[in-house]
């Protein structure tokens, strides 16, 4: 590979771009502090990448790393990458490219892509912006303070209800035993009366008058009667180690986990038929990205895709140290852990956290602070209805094991099935004046104690506080990092899966990252 050695003054060329382009910060950024961006490490990992390729190397990789993140930081397509080096002067001026011709081909740029995802490059460049700007901001301690928050990143698959979710598997796997039978797919789809494989609508496929009351079930067992034809007859066509293995294998066992997932025995159908499947947390809801799934972010607030978790640097916000990508059904506090283990792998000691209460029940933060992490959050609120008296109301000493109620009363925690308890029993409460707000019917008032009450006693205590109410003020600089990630990346997932995404979202904080590098070193 050649030696990439781009000019660090400016031309008169450059400066006379750069002004045309002032308010987009980027250009400046890349232009001045590429040679910054592009460190020792950086190149390192760069050309660690084609450490053991043959044919196929590009001639300069770094030019490659530049343009993927142009790429990312305006929404460009492979295509259009090769033909902004050839025609528009300021990728030229970043690239320090000054051909007519594209500075590299469309394959290029996809196969460069696909390498740097293998080899974690974009972690290391990501890690590198950090390191950079807690330099340039003066942080060269390992300790860290973190802002950890989510959001949601729709799905670039389908949502597709159970008929069309099947159907369309049904289909697939016609064309794949199809392609493997030397068949063409109308031709077997005939033969075997496969209805849905070449229709447009799979229920309008189904013939079925969706007026009846026993619609839905009929629909859904004439589509699993077509699977279980397409079925018969494919294990009579072929071994069982083919229908085994891969394609058939795969596309079958698709099949037959999604029949699995949404459909379950009809105690109503007297010939033993299927009916849908009612509820289920972990659903398969696309054939396009079989890993996204429905999530909510709120009570009120659902999506289809994945939660997009970051942690942030509190001292130099809205810096993202890391990016993690789950489903969109895992619970919160899933994306804790994760985010806390790549900020140690950085090397940063990790002495303050700042979350929302959905990361509070996470065991990978409260392992950290039985080691001394100090955590920033709000207490979990007990719900209340109208003016009844709800668990805040008393006053909970966990040390000396007593809680005391509105009226001074005074009971003792006690041990109990699954969690203590203080029992306020209502015998000896039928004189209070509170009684009506608190007790119902003739049932005990009991307060249950949860296992870290004294922590959520003590984070209720700050909250009282104006230094406490401050110091959780400060996790609002996370959903400004979150803005400016999902300003780059956008708020719609890219690609499919769960691994493409996550290389998107992570080259989208580096981009987000050099806005912040790019601030500091013009204050420096």
């Amino acid at each position: 590979m050649e030696q990439w050695n781009p000019p660090m003054e400016l031309s008169s060329s450059d400066k006379r771009l750069l002004r045309m382009c002032k308010k987009q910060k980027l250009w400046g950024f890349l232009r001045n502090h590429r040679h910054l961006l592009l460190g020792e490490d950086v190149r390192a990992a760069l050309h660690g990448m084609y450490a053991e390729s043959g044919r196929g190397r590009p001639r300069c990789p770094e030019r490659l790393a530049l343009a993927l993140l142009l790429q990312v930081a305006f929404r460009l397509a492979d295509h259009e990458v090769p033909t902004m080096t050839a025609v528009d002067r300021r990728w030229q001026m970043i690239l320090d490219y000054s051909g007519d011709e594209p500075a590299f081909s469309q394959g290029t740029v996809f196969n460069f892509r696909e390498r740097a995802r293998e080899h974690g490059f974009l972690q290391v460049l990501l890690d590198h912006t950090v390191e950079l700007a807690r330099e340039t901001g003066g942080f060269s301690h390992k300790r860290l303070r973190v802002l950890l928050d989510s959001s949601p990143l729709l799905g670039a698959g389908r949502v597709e209800d159970t008929f069309n979710l099947i159907g369309r598997a049904v289909g697939q796997l016609a064309r794949v035993v199809a392609e493997e039978a030397d068949r063409e797919p109308a031709e077997l789809a005939d033969e075997l009366g496969l209805t849905v494989v070449s229709a447009k609508s799979v229920k309008a496929a189904l013939d079925v008058d969706w007026r009846l009351p026993d619609a839905r079930n009929a629909a859904l067992n004439e589509l699993l009667g077509q699977f279980e034809a397409l079925r018969s007859w494919l294990t009579q066509q072929f071994s069982p180690e083919q229908v085994a293995g891969p394609p058939i294998g795969e596309a079958l066992a698709t099949v037959e986990r999604l029949i699995e997932q949404d459909t379950e025995p009809d105690p109503d159908s007297p010939s033993g038929g299927a009916r849908i499947r009612q509820g289920g947390s972990n659903r398969r809801i696309s054939i396009a990205d079989p890993e996204m799934r429905h999530g909510r972010k709120s009570k009120t607030r659902v999506f289809s895709g994945y939660k997009r978790h970051v942690s942030v640097d509190a001292d130099l916000a809205p810096l993202i140290v890391g990016v993690h990508l789950e489903p969109g059904n895992t619970r919160e506090y899933e994306g804790a852990q994760p985010l806390l283990e790549d900020a140690e792998r950085q090397g940063f000691a990790v002495t303050e956290a700042h979350f929302d209460r959905g990361y509070l029940v996470s065991e990978a933060i409260h392992e950290r602070r039985g080691r001394g992490l100090r955590i920033v959050s709000k207490p979990p609120t007990p719900p209340r209805t109208g003016d009844r008296l709800n668990k805040s109301d008393f006053d909970i000493d966990v040390a000396l094991g007593l809680v005391t109620c509105p009226s001074g009363r005074i009971e003792a925690i006690r041990k109990h099935r699954k969690q203590p308890v203080a029992v306020f029993p209502a015998e000896r409460c039928g004189q209070c004046q509170l009684l009506s707000r608190c007790q119902t019917g003739k049932r005990d008032r009991v307060v249950t104690i949860h296992p870290r009450e004294e922590l959520y006693q003590q984070m209720a205590k700050d909250l009282s506080t104006p230094e406490g109410r401050e110091r959780r003020r400060a996790r609002v600089a996370v959903e400004h990092a979150l803005a400016r990630l999902g300003g780059v990346q956008g708020r719609r997932a890219r690609y499919c899966g769960i691994a493409k995404n996550q290389f998107h979202a992570t080259a989208s904080a580096v981009v987000a990252n050099c806005f912040v590098v790019n601030g500091l070193l013009e204050a420096a």
